[in-house]
């Protein structure tokens, strides 16, 4: 653990300034999880970290993007009950591409571009371009001929020109059209003229996705949103849209932009209106989350140095920021994250800092629901996870030993070479969870896919398929509740198309992963007339709905 003597000394005196009775979140299990070594946990610099599963066996693995060394891909082995990296410098390795050390790798995300049903791996490189124009292109690894391969430097994307060399900062997956096919949006810090938003697409026409051929473009203009800007964080979902995926972005030296997806593959920039332009701050990690469990996608992010936000949405596509003063707090932010960490049913929002000038400890808030009120925010006790000398760049969460309960890695770099440190929780044990995986048509992970639960006491509780969030990161392509001691009764899933599955859950269900498929036609709504769904609802055409 990263730690310093006044932070420590800040601990033992209770937490000034921590909700009453809060104990400790986290504990360090870097040293028995992921120990330090040059070769699954080198001291270098890291940035970003992905969640996918990289070599197809069901299980999910950590991609991280190093930068002045090469990325990793972390899993779990459960015979050794620790982390592992399977990314080894080994030219016989399926995995060895993706190591790539000459990139300077700092954003990396997942999503199946080619609708093969497995995930393509995107790592954003800078080879150290701050701006403008970079001298090194980004990397799309496919699974093919037995090994990871980069789809950029096939002739075809040569020829088009279509390899990006500029000096991004943020990546993430967005379905535009609901054809389960992703594209990845590239949000690039503009110098001048140069250096405006990609969104890297399979053209479809010149492709043959059998064969290994994937033929990819720049979209961007074609979608609207290849504004010029200093582009920073990026997050995709259904934000005022009911299931297609929008794409919020939060940006430095400028307005943010709110991208409203239309339905025929273009956005429309909607920022002002839904008033989360924010224009004087400096945007960094940010995240998609229902904060008060009324259906609508709120938006948490992090602005440098400057006032955190937390934006709650009404019902007429505007937002409010309800930060506490604590949460607005400065700091030099680089990762957030919003997850029910303990299994509590209410989501934390983890503030991921970079030691800059100083001592910057990360930071930890619960978000509780209230009634006819404002949800309640909190500042908790982040325990040995406030690293206060770390060079916070990335984190991310995801169940890598399957207990139940969410587990963060925090990344550093930039300023200072550290090893990778992994966090477990100490509470929430004895809490009931459940985790959810849509697949889409084609069988891949459904990122920016919706899924809500009905439980017997505690209401509707709203979960988004990360695409990419956090700053530079993605999460896992799971939707994680923690339910304390209520059980689900129901499922909803929404794909970005707008097709929906509902379908009923049997107490013996709890505590595990249920995969729920795409819908055949006539599948939609499953759910019978007597099932509960929970108070005030009742089933209506399948669903639940209010009565």
């Amino acid at each position: 653990m990263l730690g310093s003597l006044s932070w420590l000394l800040l601990l033992a005196l209770g937490g000034r300034g921590l909700a009453q009775g809060s104990e400790p979140m986290f504990q360090s299990v870097t040293g028995t999880v992921l120990p330090s070594d040059n070769q699954h946990n080198p001291t270098q610099l890291n940035y970003g970290m992905a969640v996918t599963d990289v070599d197809g066996d069901g299980d999910l693995e950590v991609v991280v993007a190093g930068y002045n060394g090469p990325n990793l891909v972390l899993k779990y082995d459960r015979k050794l009950n620790r982390l592992v990296n399977i990314a080894l410098d080994d030219r016989a390795s399926p995995f060895y591409a993706l190591r790539d050390p000459g990139g300077n790798a700092i954003g990396v995300t997942a999503c199946d571009v080619d609708g093969d049903g497995r995930e393509e791996i995107y790592f954003l490189n800078t080879n150290n371009a701050y701006s403008g124009q970079a001298t090194y292109s980004d990397k799309l690894f496919k699974f093919r001929n037995g090994r990871f391969e980069d789809l950029l430097s096939d002739d075809i994307n040569v020829r088009r020109g279509v390899a990006s060399r500029l000096a991004g900062r943020s990546v993430a997956c967005v379905d535009r059209k609901g054809t389960g096919h992703y594209a990845v949006y590239v949000a690039n810090y503009a110098r001048g003229s140069v250096g405006a938003h990609a969104l890297i697409e399979m053209d479809v026409d010149a492709s043959d996705p059998g064969k290994g051929i994937v033929a990819l473009s720049d979209v961007a203009p074609a979608a609207g949103v290849n504004k010029l800007t200093g582009g920073r964080g990026v997050v995709v979902g259904p934000i005022v849209s009911q299931t297609r995926s929008d794409v919020f972005c939060d940006n430095e030296n400028g307005p943010n932009f709110l991208f409203q997806n239309i339905g025929d593959g273009t956005f429309s920039n909607v920022a002002q209106q839904a008033g989360v332009e924010d224009r004087f701050q400096h945007g960094r990690g940010v995240a998609l989350a229902d904060f008060n469990g009324d259906g609508k996608t709120d938006i948490a992010y992090g602005n440098w140095n400057g006032p955190h936000r937390l934006y709650l949405q009404d019902g007429n596509q505007k937002f409010k920021n309800i930060a506490s003063s604590a949460f607005a707090s400065p700091s030099p932010v680089r990762t957030l994250i919003a997850a029910d960490f303990d299994n509590d049913k209410e989501l934390e929002v983890f503030f991921n800092n970079i030691a800059y000038r100083g001592d910057s400890p990360n930071r930890l808030f619960r978000v509780s629901r209230r009634p006819d009120a404002d949800p309640l925010i909190q500042e908790l006790d982040v325990g040995e996870a406030a690293e206060p000398q770390g060079r916070g760049t990335g984190a991310t969460v995801t169940d890598f030993d399957g207990d139940g309960l969410l587990d963060l890695l925090v990344s550093h770099g930039e300023s200072s070479a550290q090893p990778i440190s992994v966090f477990k929780t100490s509470q929430g044990s004895t809490n009931h969870w459940l985790r959810v995986i849509p697949r889409t048509q084609h069988g891949a992970f459904a990122r920016g896919a919706k899924v809500t639960v009905f439980t017997n006491q505690s209401g509707a509780l709203t979960r988004i398929i990360d695409g990419g969030s956090g700053y530079l990161c993605e999460m896992e392509p799971v939707a994680h509740f923690g339910l304390g001691q209520d059980e689900v009764t129901v499922v909803e899933v929404y794909w970005p198309d707008g097709s929906s599955m509902t379908r009923a859950l049997q107490s013996g269900e709890m505590n595990s992963l249920v995969e729920v498929t795409y819908p055949k036609e006539g599948e939609e709504s499953v759910l019978a007339n007597d099932t509960k769904c929970g108070d005030g609802l009742t089933v209506k055409n399948g669903h639940c709905a209010g009565v």
